[in-house]
């Protein structure tokens, strides 16, 4: 075997193949458009907003890749076969899915004030969060959760045709899901339907690869979980003080930082290309340590 193949170039090189990206026109979505686009793969980024998704296009120099804007909304299944029509006339295929969609959804902020009155007895706890409105918390799930699925099902045949198409040996495509440690870790950190949702993702995950396994479809499914991370949900900027407000933890996270666009990009890269091409339904946690310290299912 030439030692070339070992080299970071080869085995993370995607030069030739499609990506789509849902969310990709801010945060995390962005880090890893770029990342995906500077080793080669033509990127579709996708968004309810065509004014941020073109100015993306318009600022990333072409000397890191190829980056296109598709206007799609991932709670509309209409939305969503228009832009699989798009791909599918362009490019015949699509090799790197990545569902990166999402919102923080209904929030509770007296759960981190054990002396705020609604956490003064169960009566008032319980009817503090029986006040949400269980339309909210629906629309949270279509975001996080129906996405997912309807998402990766509808473009589940082109990424199929982007395996058998393939000219890297042993090549599969690749559904990456961002789910985030919210769904792992057990505290609701102010938000019982972002929390809840999110541990959905992450199981959705499971079961697609498995399904898709079983079944013979030549398509991997895996997730990444994030810590904190600058994105729309939280802010460009993530001071080291602030890290462990957002995090919500009894533990502060051990890393005393956010995570980097450098290390989200270069995770997602990792599972879309050859040298992540032997793992299936397992989700990568990206926390600098937080689920280490805190209580989490995992």
């Amino acid at each position: 075997m030439a030692s070339s193949e070992f080299n970071a170039k080869s085995l993370y090189d995607l030069t030739g193949l499609v990506a789509l990206v849902t969310g990709g026109g801010t945060g995390i979505g962005y880090m890893i458009a770029r990342g995906l686009a500077a080793n080669g793969a033509k990127v579709y980024i996708a968004g309810r907003r065509a004014s941020v998704l073109q100015k993306v296009v318009e600022n990333t120099p072409t000397s890191e890749g190829e980056i296109i804007a598709l206007q799609m909304d991932v709670t509309s299944k209409e939305s969503i076969l228009q832009c699989r029509r798009v791909i599918e006339t362009n490019e015949g295929k699509l090799h790197i899915l990545v569902n990166n969609a999402g919102q923080v959804g209904p929030t509770e902020p007296f759960l981190s004030d054990l002396s705020a009155p609604e956490c003064k007895d169960g009566e008032s706890f319980g009817s503090a969060l029986f006040k949400e409105d269980p339309q909210e918390w629906s629309d949270h799930y279509s975001v996080n959760v129906f996405s997912i699925y309807f998402t990766t099902t509808a473009f589940l045949g082109l990424l199929e045709k982007g395996t058998k198409e393939c000219k890297i040996p042993g090549y599969t495509s690749s559904v990456i899901n961002i789910t985030s440690i919210s769904g792992i870790i057990k505290l609701a950190q102010d938000h019982f339907c972002y929390n809840s949702a999110k541990a959905a993702a992450s199981h959705l995950t499971k079961l697609l690869s498995t399904e898709f396994a079983v079944k013979g479809i030549p398509v991997r499914v895996n997730a990444i979980a994030p810590g904190v991370y600058a994105s729309e949900m939280t802010t460009d900027v993530i001071p080291a003080e602030i890290v462990d407000k957002i995090g919500q933890g009894i533990s502060p996270v051990p890393a005393k930082r956010d995570g980097s666009a450098e290390e989200m990009a270069g995770t997602a890269v990792y599972l879309a290309s050859r040298a992540g091409g032997y793992v299936s339904g397992q989700e990568i946690i990206m926390d600098g340590g937080y689920c280490a310290v805190n209580p989490s299912v995992r």
